[in-house]
């Protein structure tokens, strides 16, 4: 099991990064517009790095929902390695059989 105050951490900047999201994308576009004057670009990406850190999506780690593990997780599962695995021995996973050759 993570520790909850990682958990809680990345709780956090799941919801910065969807409070932040339009005004992050505004101020991008601005930047990447080159029809623009070079003053407003550089106002914009000031701006944009007066945001908090926290908001960008990139900081969002995946996590397992189970157990909170931050290393090899599955995306379409939502679940680490381990619990996969478990639920999958226990048949808790439709469809999904352990694999053997």
């Amino acid at each position: 099991m993570a520790k909850i105050s990682a958990v809680n951490r990345n709780v956090k900047r799941e919801r910065m990064a969807a409070r932040d999201k339009a005004k992050r994308t505004a101020l991008k576009n601005i930047i990447m517009d080159r029809s623009l004057p070079v003053e407003d670009r550089f106002d914009a990406s000031l701006k944009l790095a007066e945001l908090p850190r926290n908001g960008s999506r990139v900081r969002v780690r995946l996590r397992c929902k189970l157990t909170g593990r931050s290393r090899a997780n599955y995306r379409k599962f939502e679940l680490c390695r381990i619990a996969l695995r478990d639920l999958a021995s226990n048949g808790q996973i439709p469809g999904m059989v352990k694999s053997s050759w």
